[in-house]
């Protein structure tokens, strides 16, 4: 059975951490990119058109746009994907309308190539911290969730496709390239700053360790820095005999401990470090992803594989959640 007070803690935190992360998103987005009058992608782009064109409110228009969508592909997305959707536009909606009349000029003057620099950083930031904790900020990517469930273009680029058209259409409004050109600067950083924050959350170490003094080691790992240990038989090429190697998976900010644990044991000792990207399971991350739907084919391939006394229906929603608004 579950600790269903664990999970309940997992679950606040999560939505304490996208709460954070969007509010930071559009802090940085009303302080330092609305101000300088600059078209960036998404629905919050879109909306920032409207305000600038028709003098709409873009909280408004932001939340107006997504409902608007959300209702053309209901029927197209699963039920967490709307679910993550209201609420990331409600956030991103709430939070815009609270900061949006507090600056009405550029915080820092006369700068607009700083102030896009230093607002992409803060919404990156912002886009990645939410979307670590199984957020989404809602936006045009359920335009792409839609199409890419009925075609063959990938949901990347029908992201960078909506944003293109969007941030060209400021050229409508103010017909400046320069403007332009911020827009897709600003594009770039975000996108750079919240795949580092994704890909930093989830960053691990793996640790191949080979010593006489294998069995102490482990022990001292499991017993200071509480992590597992895996202990594989080898051979040595060189030697032809036997070897004990111990695998070690932990956080990268643990590793300093590890090494330390190590070099106490046995200074001699061979070690091999590499960096993982993630690692799921027991003690580490949760796999926050809804597998997509099997084809027919793979569903009998899985059923044959399983004696057809498996649950292949694995996928009744599709997670296609998105860092860009």
């Amino acid at each position: 059975m579950p600790d269903v007070s664990k999970l309940l803690r997992n679950s606040l935190k999560d939505y304490v951490m996208i709460v954070l992360g969007l509010s930071f998103y559009s802090f940085g987005y009303a302080a330092f990119v609305l101000p300088e009058k600059i078209v960036t992608g998404g629905v919050v782009g879109l909306a920032s058109l409207c305000l600038f064109a028709f003098d709409w409110n873009v909280a408004v228009t932001n939340y107006a746009i997504n409902a608007v969508l959300l209702a053309m592909a209901f029927r197209s997305v699963g039920r967490q994907f709307v679910i993550r959707t209201i609420i990331g536009a409600t956030i991103v909606s709430l939070t815009l309308g609270i900061f949006k009349p507090l600056f009405s000029a550029p915080i820092v003057a006369q700068q607009p190539f700083m102030n896009v620099i230093i607002g992409a950083l803060m919404c990156g930031i912002g886009i990645g911290t939410a979307f670590s904790h199984n957020g989404s900020s809602a936006g045009t990517d359920i335009i792409a969730a839609m199409v890419s469930k009925h075609s063959n273009v990938s949901f990347g680029r029908i992201m960078l496709y909506c944003d293109v058209v969007i941030i060209s259409s400021s050229y409508l409004l103010f017909h400046s390239v320069e403007k332009i050109v911020y827009g897709i600067v600003f594009l770039l950083i975000l996108s750079f700053v919240s795949d580092y924050v994704i890909n930093n959350n989830r960053q691990a170490v793996q640790f191949l360790i080979i010593s006489k003094k294998w069995e102490d080691i482990a022990n001292a790992i499991n017993n200071i820095s509480h992590r597992g240990c895996t202990l594989i038989h080898g051979t040595g090429w060189y030697t032809k005999r036997d070897v004990k190697i111990l695998l070690v998976m932990c956080r990268r900010y643990e590793s300093v401990m590890v090494f330390r644990i190590i070099k106490a044991v046995d200074k001699q000792a061979f070690i091999a470090q590499t960096n993982v990207k993630g690692v799921y399971g027991q003690g580490f991350d949760e796999v926050k992803v809804s597998l997509q739907k099997f084809k027919p084919t793979q569903t009998d391939e899985i059923n044959r594989v399983l004696g057809g006394s498996g649950d292949t229906n694995v996928a009744g929603e599709n997670d296609n959640s998105h860092i860009r608004t």
